[in-house]
């Protein structure tokens, strides 16, 4: 199987590149960001918009490049190796993942467009107090109340919650709390009374959100996809997230191994060069051994996204977080160990690589969850 990139994915990768470099080689432009009332910088994220990026994996026909699973494995890696904080995972590839699947026609040619443009940004509110990992533990009710659905209970750890225009909620139409079935998503606007929301700062730098929906009235022409049906077009998109925070690690892990070694070819001690020393050779190559074996496991993720078989894609996709969250706790600790206490402090960019890994682990489930599921599901390859 040929791995190369093509011309166009190669144009997208140096692209972008160019621009985050632009907006984030200097690593105090991010703390710069990071304070704003946003979370981020609005005019990065329109950078995005100009340069076709937030319209990548959108259809043609809504304003979009027709892009796939490669191509969004390409934007998240430059992202994860720039630090950069836009909401793009959430917003582009989750969000819109839902709402090109599920949406109807005419909430397809009203969202995409202002998204793809940069004039409207969606967030997933799906996590409530105690629901950990599981994406059927929903108890935020709606209620049918004519042509409408009235939505009633709150959200929590909303990524980009604060600044989104848009929420897709799931929300408990029937059944009890932990049911599979009875889970509906609505798409709500932020603007429709009874939506409060309390953003804070995560500890990556990026911004989430507690929301609250009180008696909030959502048409029932705003459903994604089915009535009660909502949790298998949930997994698939999660899935797709899962394998877009796999090529986003890799960028980050790539970039701190990176600094790692340069790291140990510059500082001195004993008058020469710490990468002199042999045994610190040996722990920069098992960084680099676990990084090519990260890799290999996102490019897996990303190549099974397709599948139709829901099975078969879950579990590639929790093999990949499996061996992400690995790598990436075995990179930054050893990084960490490797810049002696310049690793820890605020200024210096390796801490917050550590810090986004970290985050990654546990978004969508950690790496103890997926092996729990992968050992669920047998393994990654069925028995004969």
């Amino acid at each position: 199987m040929d791995f190369d990139l093509n011309d166009d994915q190669r144009l997208i990768k140096e692209s972008l590149g160019k621009l985050l470099s632009s907006r984030y080689g200097d690593f105090a432009k991010r703390d710069s960001y990071i304070k704003q009332q946003d979370g981020f910088d609005r005019a990065v994220w329109a950078d995005y918009a100009e340069a076709g990026i937030l319209a990548l994996p959108l259809p043609e026909a809504h304003g979009g490049f027709g892009g796939g699973p490669v191509e969004t494995m390409i934007v998240l890696e430059e992202i994860g190796a720039a630090l950069a904080i836009e909401p793009y995972l959430t917003a582009i590839v989750l969000c819109c993942g839902l709402i090109v699947r599920g949406g109807s026609d005419a909430v397809k040619a009203d969202i995409l467009p202002k998204i793809a443009s940069g004039a409207a940004i969606a967030a997933l509110a799906q996590v409530e107090r105690g629901s950990r990992f599981d994406l059927h533990d929903v108890s935020l009710a709606a209620r049918k109340d004519g042509d409408h659905y009235v939505l009633e209970g709150e959200k929590s750890v909303v990524i980009g919650g604060g600044v989104a225009d848009h929420f897709i909620v799931t929300a408990r139409t029937s059944g009890q709390r932990r049911d599979l079935s009875g889970i509906t998503l609505f798409l709500v606007d932020a603007k429709t009374p009874g939506v409060s929301r309390r953003a804070y700062p995560t500890q990556d730098g990026y911004q989430a959100a507690e929301i609250s929906f009180g008696q909030v009235r959502v048409p029932a022409a705003q459903i994604i996809g089915t009535l009660d049906q909502g949790l298998p077009l949930l997994r698939r998109s999660v899935d797709e997230a899962i394998a877009g925070l796999c090529a986003e690690a890799v960028g980050a892990m790539a970039a701190l191994t990176e600094m790692t070694i340069d790291y140990l070819k510059t500082r001195k001690q004993f008058g020469v060069a710490i990468g002199s020393f042999q045994a610190l050779q040996h722990r920069a190559v098992d960084m680099q051994v676990q990084l090519e074996q990260a890799r290999s496991m996102a490019i897996f993720a990303t190549l099974s996204v397709d599948e139709e078989d829901a099975a078969t894609r879950s579990t590639a996709v929790s093999a990949a977080k499996v061996q992400i969250g690995r790598a990436a706790r075995f990179i930054g600790q050893t990084a960490t160990q490797l810049h002696g206490g310049i690793g820890v402090t605020q200024e210096y960019k390796g801490g917050h690589y550590f810090k986004r890994l970290t985050m990654i682990d546990q978004m969508f489930g950690d790496s103890e969850h997926h092996l729990r599921l992968v050992a669920a599901a047998g393994g990654l390859l069925p028995a004969a």
